[in-house]
């Protein structure tokens, strides 16, 4: 008895053993919930995009924290180097987001410099409170030989970015050498106090940690004065991103605020500055000896002077605001349709139809071919090409039935525009449609002998 009476006491409580079971199970099964609820460690470096400085050698690295760190470093080495022999360090500005929450965050920004051109290197950027992921990147080749090759897209959303994972495979599989989004981003950054722009970033990621990200401000960035626009990017220049120039190639390229000529709320003295900067730009690009080493001048604006969408947009006009200015301000703000066209402007790129659109050469609302049977060798006129088909929430637009005379292909499918500077004389442009699987559906050569305002005639 003594013996079962002790074999009894040491068998466990069924209801204690049921209790102790029963808190185990239901520990685990909030346990993912006790995950999530830990918050993310604010210190972490997201969000890393990078851009050209403006100067030879030099790239920009940009990146978010929603911390405050004590600096802000990037460790790079070439590919075939040691890992992380340099270093250099940069800043932080707070930016603090106009939505009701007032969201803090930290832009740090450093710059590289005396890069060896055309190499492949290794980085990664943060502090001692968190380190990214490790990228890479290959530094811009300054030769003006070079034929640097682009992906060009506007409007893309962090909803229904159609185009987007093409992208991001084609460009680590080394396809690109730079980006160009023309405007329109996330849809938008500022929404849900800046969160719909931070997961934007974080989607870009991908493609932006690895070539250079050239951008320019669209109408969905306009919101607090295109604050979210201005802080989170890092363009060439002292303009905050709004309106710069660099060189790549045999090109000179040119970012330009479409935005100033419709959110006059902000300063109508910005169409002044910028137009007075431009043809500053212009004039000093068509300076003999540097047409000679940079003929091609493209120019980069999110919303067109031409388009045939059916929508009531300034480019359905004939009184564009972009194209020919305002006459309702004090004094009236010049277009720029005549400017470009005045300094020989090759090629603009314009986005904000959701749509795809290539028009024959054309000026003052007349088609200047080169000729009939090649109307892109040697063309009177500058080429425009909107190419705002990306994919976001606001899906298609659509076109008028019939055509006007200066529009030559027009497709309203899911996509983004290729372009290869090949030489001083040859620049070709095609047009990938997602909606058919990366088919390309229209493509052209540009072929100019000469370049400048006396190619017109």
């Amino acid at each position: 008895m003594a013996t079962e009476t002790g074999l009894c006491r040491s068998r466990p409580d069924r209801a204690k053993m049921v209790s102790v079971v029963g808190a185990v199970f239901v520990a685990l099964s909030l346990a993912p919930l006790l995950v999530l609820s830990v918050p993310p460690i604010g210190t972490q470096p997201e969000q890393v995009h990078i851009s050209y400085a403006g100067f030879p050698g030099s790239m920009q690295i940009t990146w978010t924290t929603f911390n405050e760190t004590e600096e802000s470093t990037v460790e790079y080495g070439l590919w075939d180097g040691r890992l992380f022999e340099l270093t250099a360090k940069g800043k932080a500005t707070l930016f603090v987001d106009g939505g009701s929450e007032g969201r803090k965050m930290y832009i740090h920004r450093v710059t590289l410099i005396d890069l060896r051109p055309a190499s492949a290197y290794v980085y990664h950027c943060g502090s001692e409170a968190g380190w990214s992921d490790v990228f890479s990147f290959t530094a811009l080749n300054e030769s003006t030989s070079w034929s640097p090759r682009f992906a060009i897209y506007g409007d893309m959303g962090n909803e229904n970015p159609q185009s987007l994972a093409r992208l991001q495979k084609e460009t680590q599989v080394g396809m690109y050498d730079v980006i160009l989004h023309v405007g329109d981003f996330a849809y938008d950054m500022h929404e849900d106090n800046g969160r719909i722009g931070d997961e934007f970033m974080r989607q870009i990621q991908s493609i932006a940690a690895y070539v250079p990200y050239m951008t320019c401000p669209g109408n969905h960035e306009a919101e607090y004065n295109f604050s979210n626009y201005r802080n989170r990017f890092s363009m060439p220049g002292q303009t905050e991103s709004l309106w710069y120039s660099w060189n790549v190639g045999s090109a000179h390229i040119i970012s330009l605020s479409t935005e100033i000529y419709f959110f006059l709320d902000y300063g109508v003295d910005l169409i002044f500055k910028q137009y007075e900067w431009l043809k500053k730009d212009l004039e000093e690009a068509n300076k003999p000896e540097n047409r000679a080493e940079r003929p091609w001048i493209i120019t980069m604006g999110h919303r067109p002077m031409y388009c045939s969408n059916n929508d009531k947009d300034d480019c359905t006009q004939f009184e564009s605001y972009v194209r020919l200015g305002r006459n309702d301000t004090k004094p009236p703000a010049p277009g720029l349709e005549d400017l470009l066209y005045l300094y020989g402007v090759d090629l603009e790129l314009w986005a904000h139809e959701h749509t795809y659109e290539r028009l024959w050469p054309v000026y003052g609302y007349k088609v200047f071919n080169g000729s009939i049977e090649q109307p892109y060798v040697n063309p009177k006129a500058p080429v425009h090409i909107i190419t705002g088909s990306a994919g976001c929430r606001e899906n298609h637009d659509t076109f008028i039935p019939n055509p006007r005379d200066w529009s030559a292909f027009r497709s309203t499918d899911y996509g983004y525009t290729r372009m290869q500077v090949h030489n001083t004389s040859h620049l070709y442009l095609e047009q990938v449609s997602d909606d058919q699987y990366g088919k390309v559906i229209d493509s052209i050569w540009v072929v100019k002998e000469k370049h400048g305002f006396s190619a017109w005639f």
